[in-house]
């Protein structure tokens, strides 16, 4: 495969924080796209997050994940690299807001695979802290955590 290998896990988990010990050791990292689209659209007034478009929001992340893929394959690598989150993400995030996979959203998982070992961080109440990107209280984050679990890792590595 491609050596590419996604984080993930709910909010507050400990991902940004592992992913800065990887790069530290060499590995390159791909940060999350979502509180950088948070940042841009607050910093702009635009709608896209999640509190107040939802579906516009899911859609940058998409768009963003896959840039950043494309991004990444375009290098040559000699070690793995690990993305913080990643196009399932995008399209969990999709699902879990109630919507259909879109043909672009199924077409974008088919085309753009990472490997299929996928590092799912679990819920940890003792680090979880809100700021202005990430506004959800623990048990609304944690409701959701088991059907983040099973959908991204179905969409991984299907």
């Amino acid at each position: 495969m491609n050596g590419f290998y996604i984080i993930t896990g709910g909010p507050g988990v400990g991902k940004t924080t592992l992913l800065d010990t990887l790069a530290a050791e060499g590995y390159e990292v791909i940060p999350e796209v979502a509180r950088n689209i948070i940042n841009e659209q607050e910093e702009r007034g635009g709608s896209g997050v999640p509190w107040k478009d939802n579906d516009l929001y899911t859609k940058l992340m998409l768009h963003r994940s896959i840039e950043d893929y494309l991004t990444a394959k375009a290098k040559q690598h000699t070690k793995p690299v690990f993305f913080d989150r990643g196009i399932p993400d995008s399209l969990c995030h999709w699902v879990m807001g109630g919507n259909q996979i879109t043909e672009e959203m199924e077409d974008a998982a088919q085309k753009y695979k990472y490997e299929n070992i996928v590092f799912i961080l679990p819920p940890w109440k003792e680090i979880y802290r809100t700021d202005e990107a990430r506004k959800q209280i623990w048990k609304k984050q944690n409701i959701h955590i088991t059907k983040w679990w099973i959908f991204i890792k179905a969409m991984a590595t299907n």
